[in-house]
Protein backbone atom coordinates (compact mmCIF):
# COMPACT_ATOMS: atom_id res chain seq x y z
CA UNK A 1 0.00 0.00 0.00
CA UNK A 2 2.98 2.32 0.52
CA UNK A 3 3.35 3.38 -3.12
CA UNK A 4 3.60 6.79 -4.75
CA UNK A 5 0.18 7.85 -5.99
CA UNK A 6 -1.71 5.42 -3.76
CA UNK A 7 -4.43 6.69 -1.40
CA UNK A 8 -3.96 6.01 2.30
CA UNK A 9 -7.03 5.45 4.47
CA UNK A 10 -9.13 7.40 1.94
CA UNK A 11 -7.51 10.55 3.34
CA UNK A 12 -4.02 11.09 1.94
CA UNK A 13 -2.41 10.70 -1.46
CA UNK A 14 1.14 9.45 -1.01
CA UNK A 15 3.97 11.15 -2.86
CA UNK A 16 7.72 10.62 -3.01
CA UNK A 17 9.66 8.94 -0.22
CA UNK A 18 11.46 11.47 1.98
CA UNK A 19 13.49 9.04 4.04
CA UNK A 20 13.79 5.47 5.24
CA UNK A 21 14.97 3.78 8.44
CA UNK A 22 15.10 0.24 9.78
CA UNK A 23 11.47 0.17 10.91
CA UNK A 24 9.85 3.15 9.20
CA UNK A 25 9.53 5.05 5.93
CA UNK A 26 8.53 8.69 5.55
CA UNK A 27 6.57 9.96 2.55
CA UNK A 28 5.42 13.33 1.34
CA UNK A 29 1.62 13.27 1.11
CA UNK A 30 -1.35 15.50 0.32
CA UNK A 31 -4.57 15.67 2.29
CA UNK A 32 -7.45 14.84 -0.03
CA UNK A 33 -9.74 17.01 2.08
CA UNK A 34 -7.69 20.20 2.41
CA UNK A 35 -4.88 19.84 -0.12
CA UNK A 36 -2.36 20.46 2.68
CA UNK A 37 1.09 18.89 2.41
CA UNK A 38 1.98 16.54 5.25
CA UNK A 39 4.63 13.92 5.98
CA UNK A 40 3.42 10.36 6.55
CA UNK A 41 5.59 8.17 8.76
CA UNK A 42 4.85 4.49 8.09
CA UNK A 43 5.86 2.01 10.80
CA UNK A 44 5.89 -1.74 10.31
CA UNK A 45 4.02 -3.20 13.30
CA UNK A 46 5.54 -6.66 13.23
CA UNK A 47 9.13 -5.38 13.08
CA UNK A 48 8.39 -2.81 15.77
CA UNK A 49 6.92 -5.40 18.14
CA UNK A 50 9.69 -7.90 17.41
CA UNK A 51 12.44 -5.56 18.60
CA UNK A 52 10.46 -4.15 21.53
CA UNK A 53 9.88 -0.59 20.29
CA UNK A 54 6.21 -0.52 21.30
CA UNK A 55 6.67 1.60 24.41
CA UNK A 56 9.06 3.99 22.67
CA UNK A 57 6.63 4.73 19.83
CA UNK A 58 3.70 5.09 22.23
CA UNK A 59 5.75 7.58 24.21
CA UNK A 60 6.67 9.49 21.07
CA UNK A 61 2.98 9.86 20.18
CA UNK A 62 2.04 10.95 23.69
CA UNK A 63 4.87 13.49 23.78
CA UNK A 64 4.04 15.01 20.39
CA UNK A 65 0.45 15.54 21.51
CA UNK A 66 1.69 17.40 24.58
CA UNK A 67 4.13 19.76 22.87
CA UNK A 68 2.10 21.72 20.35
CA UNK A 69 4.39 24.69 19.75
CA UNK A 70 5.36 26.72 16.64
CA UNK A 71 8.95 25.54 16.95
CA UNK A 72 8.08 21.84 17.35
CA UNK A 73 7.09 19.52 14.50
CA UNK A 74 3.39 18.81 14.93
CA UNK A 75 1.61 15.45 14.99
CA UNK A 76 -1.74 15.74 13.22
CA UNK A 77 -3.16 12.25 13.18
CA UNK A 78 -2.45 8.61 14.03
CA UNK A 79 -3.95 5.84 11.90
CA UNK A 80 -3.55 2.09 11.81
CA UNK A 81 -4.09 -0.87 9.53
CA UNK A 82 -3.55 -4.54 10.24
CA UNK A 83 0.18 -4.37 9.51
CA UNK A 84 1.15 -0.69 9.69
CA UNK A 85 0.91 2.41 11.89
CA UNK A 86 0.74 5.79 10.19
CA UNK A 87 1.71 9.18 11.63
CA UNK A 88 0.48 12.24 9.75
CA UNK A 89 2.92 14.95 10.81
CA UNK A 90 3.81 18.48 9.80
CA UNK A 91 5.78 18.63 6.56
CA UNK A 92 8.92 20.70 7.10
CA UNK A 93 10.57 21.09 3.72
CA UNK A 94 13.62 23.19 4.57
CA UNK A 95 15.69 20.20 5.64
CA UNK A 96 17.95 19.77 8.67
CA UNK A 97 19.79 22.61 10.34
CA UNK A 98 22.77 20.25 10.17
CA UNK A 99 22.95 20.81 6.41
CA UNK A 100 23.68 24.50 7.05
CA UNK A 101 26.28 23.79 9.71
CA UNK A 102 28.31 21.35 7.60
CA UNK A 103 28.96 24.22 5.18
CA UNK A 104 30.62 26.19 7.97
CA UNK A 105 29.87 28.55 10.84
CA UNK A 106 26.78 30.75 10.73
CA UNK A 107 26.68 34.49 11.14
CA UNK A 108 26.03 35.65 14.68
CA UNK A 109 22.49 36.91 14.00
CA UNK A 110 21.48 33.66 12.28
CA UNK A 111 22.96 31.53 15.05
CA UNK A 112 21.18 33.64 17.68
CA UNK A 113 17.84 33.33 15.88
CA UNK A 114 18.04 29.53 15.74
CA UNK A 115 19.23 29.37 19.34
CA UNK A 116 16.33 31.60 20.46
CA UNK A 117 13.82 29.35 18.70
CA UNK A 118 15.46 26.22 20.11
CA UNK A 119 15.34 27.57 23.67
CA UNK A 120 11.70 28.66 23.21
CA UNK A 121 10.78 25.13 22.09
CA UNK A 122 12.78 23.45 24.87
CA UNK A 123 11.27 25.78 27.49
CA UNK A 124 7.77 24.83 26.32
CA UNK A 125 8.60 21.11 26.33
CA UNK A 126 9.94 21.35 29.89
CA UNK A 127 6.81 23.22 30.99
CA UNK A 128 4.82 20.18 29.80
CA UNK A 129 7.11 17.75 31.63
CA UNK A 130 8.83 16.58 28.44
CA UNK A 131 12.61 16.14 28.09
CA UNK A 132 13.90 15.60 24.55
CA UNK A 133 17.24 13.91 25.39
CA UNK A 134 18.60 13.90 21.83
CA UNK A 135 18.92 17.54 20.81
CA UNK A 136 21.36 18.01 17.93
CA UNK A 137 21.36 19.83 14.55
CA UNK A 138 20.19 16.66 12.76
CA UNK A 139 16.96 16.77 14.80
CA UNK A 140 16.31 20.47 14.14
CA UNK A 141 14.41 21.12 10.90
CA UNK A 142 13.79 24.36 9.02
CA UNK A 143 10.48 25.30 7.42
CA UNK A 144 9.97 27.30 4.22
CA UNK A 145 10.24 30.54 6.22
CA UNK A 146 13.55 29.52 7.73
CA UNK A 147 12.09 28.93 11.20
CA UNK A 148 13.37 26.11 13.38
CA UNK A 149 11.30 23.03 14.27
CA UNK A 150 12.40 20.49 16.86
CA UNK A 151 11.76 16.92 15.70
CA UNK A 152 12.36 13.27 16.62
CA UNK A 153 11.00 12.69 20.11
CA UNK A 154 11.76 8.96 19.97
CA UNK A 155 14.19 9.16 22.91
CA UNK A 156 12.22 11.72 24.93
CA UNK A 157 11.06 11.16 28.48
CA UNK A 158 8.02 12.31 30.41
CA UNK A 159 8.15 13.69 33.93
CA UNK A 160 6.58 10.52 35.32
CA UNK A 161 9.53 8.52 33.93
CA UNK A 162 11.65 9.80 36.80
CA UNK A 163 12.55 7.36 39.57
CA UNK A 164 12.02 7.91 43.29
CA UNK A 165 15.17 10.05 43.40
CA UNK A 166 13.51 12.47 40.98
CA UNK A 167 16.05 11.72 38.23
CA UNK A 168 16.10 9.97 34.87
CA UNK A 169 18.47 7.02 34.47
CA UNK A 170 18.30 5.88 30.84
CA UNK A 171 21.55 6.73 29.09
CA UNK A 172 20.62 7.82 25.60
CA UNK A 173 21.21 10.45 22.96
CA UNK A 174 24.25 11.31 20.86
CA UNK A 175 27.61 11.19 22.71
CA UNK A 176 29.05 14.48 21.43
CA UNK A 177 25.94 16.39 22.60
CA UNK A 178 25.37 14.54 25.87
CA UNK A 179 25.87 16.09 29.30
CA UNK A 180 28.51 14.66 31.68
CA UNK A 181 25.86 13.41 34.12
CA UNK A 182 24.19 11.45 31.31
CA UNK A 183 27.47 9.80 30.37
CA UNK A 184 28.31 8.79 33.94
CA UNK A 185 25.04 6.82 34.26
CA UNK A 186 24.32 8.01 37.80
CA UNK A 187 20.96 9.68 37.17
CA UNK A 188 20.28 13.14 35.77
CA UNK A 189 17.81 16.00 35.58
CA UNK A 190 16.28 15.87 32.10
CA UNK A 191 15.93 19.66 31.88
CA UNK A 192 19.57 20.27 32.83
CA UNK A 193 20.73 17.64 30.31
CA UNK A 194 18.73 19.30 27.51
CA UNK A 195 20.24 22.69 28.41
CA UNK A 196 23.75 21.25 28.03
CA UNK A 197 22.84 19.93 24.56
CA UNK A 198 21.52 23.39 23.62
CA UNK A 199 24.89 24.84 24.63
CA UNK A 200 26.74 22.39 22.40
CA UNK A 201 24.40 23.32 19.53
CA UNK A 202 25.03 27.05 20.06
CA UNK A 203 28.77 26.41 19.95
CA UNK A 204 28.42 24.37 16.74
CA UNK A 205 26.31 27.09 15.08
CA UNK A 206 28.87 29.78 15.95
CA UNK A 207 32.04 27.75 15.31
CA UNK A 208 31.11 25.24 12.61
CA UNK A 209 32.54 22.36 14.65
CA UNK A 210 32.02 20.59 17.99
CA UNK A 211 33.37 21.92 21.29
CA UNK A 212 34.31 18.43 22.51
CA UNK A 213 35.99 16.43 19.80
CA UNK A 214 38.76 13.88 19.88
CA UNK A 215 39.52 10.85 17.66
CA UNK A 216 39.97 8.90 20.89
CA UNK A 217 36.52 8.30 22.36
CA UNK A 218 37.73 8.03 25.95
CA UNK A 219 39.65 11.30 25.65
CA UNK A 220 36.52 12.98 24.27
CA UNK A 221 34.50 11.76 27.23
CA UNK A 222 37.14 13.07 29.60
CA UNK A 223 36.87 16.49 27.95
CA UNK A 224 33.09 16.43 28.30
CA UNK A 225 33.28 15.36 31.95
CA UNK A 226 35.55 18.32 32.73
CA UNK A 227 33.97 20.73 30.20
CA UNK A 228 37.33 21.30 28.53
CA UNK A 229 36.63 23.48 25.51
CA UNK A 230 37.98 26.66 23.92
CA UNK A 231 35.96 29.33 22.17
CA UNK A 232 37.28 30.61 18.80
CA UNK A 233 38.51 34.18 18.78
CA UNK A 234 35.51 35.36 16.74
CA UNK A 235 33.07 34.48 19.53
CA UNK A 236 31.68 37.67 21.16
CA UNK A 237 32.51 38.00 24.88
CA UNK A 238 28.79 37.67 25.75
CA UNK A 239 28.61 34.31 23.97
CA UNK A 240 31.74 33.06 25.70
CA UNK A 241 30.31 33.93 29.11
CA UNK A 242 26.96 32.34 28.27
CA UNK A 243 28.58 29.11 27.06
CA UNK A 244 30.65 28.81 30.23
CA UNK A 245 27.42 28.95 32.25
CA UNK A 246 25.59 26.47 29.99
CA UNK A 247 28.46 24.00 29.61
CA UNK A 248 29.07 23.71 33.33
CA UNK A 249 29.86 20.07 34.20
CA UNK A 250 28.05 20.50 37.52
CA UNK A 251 24.31 20.40 36.72
CA UNK A 252 23.52 22.12 40.04
CA UNK A 253 25.44 25.20 38.87
CA UNK A 254 24.35 25.05 35.24
CA UNK A 255 22.26 27.99 34.08
CA UNK A 256 18.49 27.45 33.74
CA UNK A 257 16.38 28.13 30.65
CA UNK A 258 14.75 31.07 32.43
CA UNK A 259 18.15 32.66 33.08
CA UNK A 260 19.24 32.05 29.48
CA UNK A 261 16.16 33.93 28.30
CA UNK A 262 17.15 36.86 30.54
CA UNK A 263 20.65 37.02 29.02
CA UNK A 264 21.33 40.29 27.15
CA UNK A 265 22.87 38.57 24.11
CA UNK A 266 19.96 36.14 23.89
CA UNK A 267 17.30 38.87 24.19
CA UNK A 268 18.61 40.91 21.26
CA UNK A 269 15.82 40.88 18.65
CA UNK A 270 13.92 38.16 20.51
CA UNK A 271 10.14 38.18 20.31
CA UNK A 272 8.13 36.13 22.77
CA UNK A 273 6.07 33.57 20.87
CA UNK A 274 2.40 33.29 21.63
CA UNK A 275 1.69 29.57 21.71
CA UNK A 276 -1.27 28.80 19.53
CA UNK A 277 -2.67 25.52 18.28
CA UNK A 278 -2.07 25.29 14.53
CA UNK A 279 -4.91 24.02 12.32
CA UNK A 280 -5.12 20.28 11.83
CA UNK A 281 -5.60 18.79 8.37
CA UNK A 282 -8.25 16.26 9.33
CA UNK A 283 -11.11 16.24 11.86
CA UNK A 284 -11.80 13.40 14.27
CA UNK A 285 -8.20 12.28 14.50
CA UNK A 286 -7.48 9.22 16.60
CA UNK A 287 -7.38 10.10 20.28
CA UNK A 288 -3.94 8.88 21.29
CA UNK A 289 -4.68 9.03 25.00
CA UNK A 290 -7.62 6.62 24.75
CA UNK A 291 -7.04 4.55 21.61
CA UNK A 292 -3.28 4.32 21.19
CA UNK A 293 -3.16 0.72 22.42
CA UNK A 294 -5.69 -0.24 19.76
CA UNK A 295 -3.56 1.37 17.07
CA UNK A 296 -0.74 -1.00 17.98
CA UNK A 297 -2.89 -4.12 17.76
CA UNK A 298 -2.01 -6.61 15.04
CA UNK A 299 -5.71 -7.07 14.25
CA UNK A 300 -6.80 -3.63 13.02
CA UNK A 301 -9.16 -3.21 10.08
CA UNK A 302 -7.80 -3.23 6.56
CA UNK A 303 -6.45 -0.04 5.04
CA UNK A 304 -9.54 0.47 2.93
CA UNK A 305 -11.75 0.52 6.05
CA UNK A 306 -10.11 2.82 8.59
CA UNK A 307 -12.62 2.34 11.37
CA UNK A 308 -11.55 2.08 14.99
CA UNK A 309 -9.26 -0.92 15.45
CA UNK A 310 -10.09 -3.72 17.82
CA UNK A 311 -8.84 -3.37 21.38
CA UNK A 312 -7.47 -6.24 23.40
CA UNK A 313 -5.49 -8.12 20.78
CA UNK A 314 -2.17 -9.62 21.77
CA UNK A 315 0.59 -7.02 21.50
CA UNK A 316 4.09 -7.41 22.87
CA UNK A 317 5.41 -10.54 24.59
CA UNK A 318 5.93 -10.41 28.38
CA UNK A 319 9.73 -10.33 27.95
CA UNK A 320 11.54 -8.35 25.26
CA UNK A 321 15.28 -7.77 24.93
CA UNK A 322 16.68 -4.27 25.26
CA UNK A 323 18.26 -2.84 22.11
CA UNK A 324 21.77 -1.52 22.73
CA UNK A 325 22.52 2.07 21.81
CA UNK A 326 25.98 3.62 21.40
CA UNK A 327 26.25 4.51 25.10
CA UNK A 328 25.34 0.98 26.17
CA UNK A 329 27.91 -0.65 23.91
CA UNK A 330 30.61 1.78 25.04
CA UNK A 331 29.89 1.27 28.73
CA UNK A 332 29.60 -2.52 28.45
CA UNK A 333 32.70 -3.02 26.32
CA UNK A 334 35.98 -3.99 27.92
CA UNK A 335 38.10 -1.67 25.78
CA UNK A 336 35.81 1.33 26.14
CA UNK A 337 34.49 0.99 29.68
CA UNK A 338 34.35 4.57 30.99
CA UNK A 339 32.82 3.86 34.37
CA UNK A 340 36.24 4.15 35.98
CA UNK A 341 36.15 7.86 35.19
CA UNK A 342 33.14 8.30 37.43
CA UNK A 343 33.03 5.44 39.94
CA UNK A 344 35.29 4.78 42.92
CA UNK A 345 33.76 1.46 43.99
CA UNK A 346 34.77 -0.68 41.01
CA UNK A 347 36.09 -3.49 43.19
CA UNK A 348 32.72 -3.82 44.90
CA UNK A 349 30.88 -4.24 41.61
CA UNK A 350 30.02 -7.86 40.90
CA UNK A 351 28.85 -8.55 37.40
CA UNK A 352 29.56 -10.70 34.38
CA UNK A 353 28.12 -11.08 30.91
CA UNK A 354 27.59 -13.80 28.37
CA UNK A 355 26.52 -13.90 24.74
CA UNK A 356 24.15 -16.45 23.28
CA UNK A 357 22.71 -17.38 19.90
CA UNK A 358 19.62 -18.81 21.58
CA UNK A 359 16.37 -16.77 21.38
CA UNK A 360 15.47 -14.57 24.34
CA UNK A 361 12.66 -16.94 25.37
CA UNK A 362 15.14 -19.83 25.69
CA UNK A 363 17.52 -17.72 27.78
CA UNK A 364 14.71 -16.67 30.12
CA UNK A 365 13.49 -20.25 30.45
CA UNK A 366 16.98 -21.47 31.37
CA UNK A 367 17.47 -18.74 33.97
CA UNK A 368 14.08 -19.56 35.52
CA UNK A 369 15.04 -23.23 35.79
CA UNK A 370 18.26 -22.32 37.60
CA UNK A 371 16.37 -19.97 39.91
CA UNK A 372 13.94 -22.72 40.89
CA UNK A 373 16.66 -25.26 41.67
CA UNK A 374 18.70 -22.71 43.63
CA UNK A 375 15.68 -21.45 45.62
CA UNK A 376 15.28 -17.97 44.21
CA UNK A 377 12.07 -16.03 43.85
CA UNK A 378 11.76 -14.73 40.28
CA UNK A 379 10.21 -11.47 39.08
CA UNK A 380 10.08 -10.51 35.37
CA UNK A 381 9.95 -6.89 34.24
CA UNK A 382 10.31 -6.13 30.52
CA UNK A 383 13.81 -7.33 29.53
CA UNK A 384 14.96 -8.00 33.09
CA UNK A 385 14.82 -11.02 35.40
CA UNK A 386 15.14 -10.28 39.12
CA UNK A 387 16.24 -13.19 41.32
CA UNK A 388 15.83 -12.83 45.08
CA UNK A 389 17.34 -15.49 47.30
CA UNK A 390 15.09 -17.11 49.92
CA UNK A 391 17.87 -17.97 52.37
CA UNK A 392 19.76 -15.31 54.29
CA UNK A 393 23.51 -15.10 53.72
CA UNK A 394 26.31 -13.22 55.47
CA UNK A 395 25.00 -9.85 54.26
CA UNK A 396 21.35 -10.68 53.82
CA UNK A 397 19.52 -12.34 50.96
CA UNK A 398 21.40 -12.60 47.68
CA UNK A 399 19.79 -10.54 44.92
CA UNK A 400 20.69 -10.91 41.25
CA UNK A 401 19.56 -9.07 38.13
CA UNK A 402 19.81 -10.59 34.66
CA UNK A 403 19.09 -8.23 31.76
CA UNK A 404 18.87 -9.36 28.15
CA UNK A 405 20.20 -7.14 25.35
CA UNK A 406 19.80 -7.73 21.63
CA UNK A 407 23.01 -7.03 19.70
CA UNK A 408 21.94 -8.46 16.35
CA UNK A 409 19.09 -10.53 14.90
CA UNK A 410 20.59 -13.80 16.20
CA UNK A 411 22.90 -12.60 18.95
CA UNK A 412 21.96 -11.68 22.52
CA UNK A 413 23.97 -10.52 25.50
CA UNK A 414 22.92 -11.12 29.10
CA UNK A 415 24.34 -8.97 31.88
CA UNK A 416 24.24 -10.66 35.30
CA UNK A 417 24.94 -8.51 38.35
CA UNK A 418 24.60 -8.67 42.11
CA UNK A 419 22.03 -6.23 43.52
CA UNK A 420 22.19 -7.27 47.18
CA UNK A 421 23.92 -9.70 49.52
CA UNK A 422 27.54 -10.81 49.80
CA UNK A 423 29.89 -10.46 46.82
CA UNK A 424 31.81 -13.64 47.69
CA UNK A 425 28.56 -15.65 47.81
CA UNK A 426 27.51 -14.16 44.46
CA UNK A 427 30.78 -15.08 42.78
CA UNK A 428 30.66 -18.57 44.27
CA UNK A 429 27.13 -19.02 42.92
CA UNK A 430 28.21 -17.87 39.46
CA UNK A 431 31.25 -20.17 39.41
CA UNK A 432 29.67 -23.33 40.79
CA UNK A 433 26.02 -23.07 39.73
CA UNK A 434 25.23 -20.42 37.13
CA UNK A 435 28.02 -20.94 34.60
CA UNK A 436 27.94 -24.77 34.55
CA UNK A 437 24.15 -24.86 34.11
CA UNK A 438 24.19 -22.28 31.33
CA UNK A 439 26.95 -23.89 29.29
CA UNK A 440 24.56 -25.39 26.73
CA UNK A 441 23.22 -21.95 25.67
CA UNK A 442 26.27 -19.71 26.25
CA UNK A 443 28.50 -18.77 23.35
CA UNK A 444 31.10 -16.87 25.37
CA UNK A 445 31.51 -15.36 28.84
CA UNK A 446 32.94 -11.94 29.66
CA UNK A 447 33.42 -10.19 32.97
CA UNK A 448 34.40 -11.45 36.42
CA UNK A 449 36.48 -14.65 36.25
CA UNK A 450 35.53 -15.03 32.61
CA UNK A 451 36.47 -18.04 30.55
CA UNK A 452 38.75 -17.56 27.58
CA UNK A 453 36.70 -17.74 24.39
CA UNK A 454 37.55 -20.30 21.76
CA UNK A 455 38.84 -18.99 18.41
CA UNK A 456 35.40 -19.35 16.84
CA UNK A 457 33.94 -17.35 19.72
CA UNK A 458 36.36 -14.44 19.43
CA UNK A 459 34.27 -12.66 16.81
CA UNK A 460 31.32 -12.39 19.20
CA UNK A 461 33.60 -11.01 21.91
CA UNK A 462 34.88 -8.36 19.55
CA UNK A 463 31.36 -7.28 18.71
CA UNK A 464 31.06 -6.01 22.28
CA UNK A 465 34.36 -4.17 22.19
CA UNK A 466 33.75 -1.81 19.30
CA UNK A 467 31.16 0.96 19.61
CA UNK A 468 28.46 0.93 16.96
Amino acid sequence: MDRKGSVLMQRYELGRMLGQGTFAKVYHARSLRTGQSVAIKVIDKEKMLKVGLLDQIKREISVMKLVRHPNVVQLYEVMASKSKIYFAIEYVKGGELFNKVVKGKLKEDAARKYFQQLIAAVDFCHSRGVYHRDLKPENLLLDDKGDLKVSDFGLSALQESRRKDGLLHTTCGTPAYAAPEVINQKGYDGAKADIWSCGVILYVLMAGYLPFHDPNLIDMYKKISKAEFKCPQWFPPEVRKLLVRILDPNPARRISVAKIMENSWFKKGYKQIEVDHPPEPEPNRLSVSSDVNAAFSLDCESESHPSSPRVGAKQNPPMKPTSLNAFDIISLSQGFNLSGLFEKDMEERAESRFTSKQPASAIVSKLEQIAETERFKVKKTDSRLQLQGVERGRKGQLGIDAEIFQIADSLYMVEVKKTSGDTFEYRNFCKKELKPKLKDIVWTWQGTEQQQPQPEQQQASQSLQVPA
